[in-house]
């Protein structure tokens, strides 16, 4: 078992989103986003067969890709890493992302 506290991950930068990886094993990724207000993550996919859940933490963002869908703090999404997906942050978000199995 390995235990995390998010609280301690609650990390920000006026430059750019703050990326941590947290955990990484060939059945699971789990990675830690922080955003301040205004910062995004660019819209994207990936060419793999697995499954990705954005839960966000806290904040308010929109979720961007083949539609705008609000999200807030305790919002789950869960979808295939092949559909597209980004966010925009409106105040600063803490966005928890689990892909499994991994990329």
């Amino acid at each position: 078992m390995k235990p995390v506290n998010l609280q301690e991950l609650a990390r920000f930068s006026a430059d750019k989103p703050c990326r941590e990886l947290i955990f990484d094993s060939p059945n699971m990724r789990v990675l830690n986003f922080n955003f301040e207000a205004g910062q995004e993550l660019p819209v994207h996919a990936h060419q793999a067969d697995s499954e990705v859940a954005l839960f966000i933490l806290e904040g308010e963002g929109v979720f961007t890709g083949t539609e705008e869908i609000p999200a807030k703090a305790g919002d789950l999404y869960i979808m295939p890493v092949t559909q597209p997906h980004g966010l925009k942050a409106k105040t600063r978000v803490r966005l928890l992302v689990v892909i499994a199995p991994t990329l």
